[in-house]
């Protein structure tokens, strides 16, 4: 008994450990999805009329992930200290729902990188065409894409000048760059819900053998 009380205490300490990870691990998570969302490079882009919204859905299920994930960190802990198999349940149940969350953001971030960039491209070439138009109709969106991505033009700058950075150095293709930065940020979307759902294994693992554990301990009483 003493060895199986202490097996016990063992997988309780790993699973509150888990759970001080996993909090922390939610917090970067929200911190993270916000500053991409409303800070950094797509900030000034994400507030034009036409900037597309699917483009975030990624996002919002991070953010959303983020915050249950800091929830259910308390919850595991309740349960470990408690040692009770309902809580316990429950928090499997609630890992189970974040993995399933943070695959989806994933295999989103992954699989939908192309489409985003061909939709983003889309917007540049007709916020382009329509500066060409009319100087003053598409000088706002024009320049907001510019001063996002730090590009000018396409092929060549000279005929959108007036809407570039001034602080930009030499021409820089804005279809090249919008591909560039895109895929690398739904990337690195990608790989942190990769990696997140990865986490939540090791938590649904350890539950479930605390709480085996802890009702081996009481048939044993």
């Amino acid at each position: 008994m003493g060895r199986f009380g202490g097996a016990l205490r063992c997988i309780k300490y790993l699973l509150l450990g888990f759970n001080l990870l996993f909090w922390l691990a939610g917090s970067a998570v929200i911190a993270f999805g916000l500053w991409f969302r409303f800070g950094g490079t797509m900030k000034d882009f994400s507030s034009e009329d036409s900037s597309p919204e699917y483009f975030y859905i990624g996002l919002y299920v991070l953010v959303g992930a983020g915050a249950l994930m800091m929830a259910v960190g308390f919850l595991g802990c309740c349960g470990a200290t408690r040692e009770s198999q309902c809580v316990l349940g429950s928090f499997f149940t609630c890992l189970l729902v974040i993995f399933a969350a943070e695959i989806t953001t994933g295999v989103f971030a992954f699989i939908g990188k192309d489409v985003a960039i061909r939709h983003v491209q889309t917007m540049y070439e007709e916020a382009y065409n329509d500066y060409l138009r009319d100087r003053e109709k598409g000088n706002g969106t024009l320049i907001t894409f510019h001063s996002t991505f730090q590009c000018c033009g396409k092929e060549s700058s000279e005929q959108v000048q007036p809407t570039c950075p001034k602080e930009l150095l030499g021409h820089k293709n804005c279809i090249d760059e919008i591909e560039s930065i895109i895929s690398v940020k739904l990337q690195l979307i990608g790989i942190v819900g990769i990696g997140i759902a990865a986490l939540t294994i090791f938590g649904m693992i350890f539950s479930m053998v605390l709480c085996c554990a802890i009702r081996n301990s009481r048939d044993v009483i």
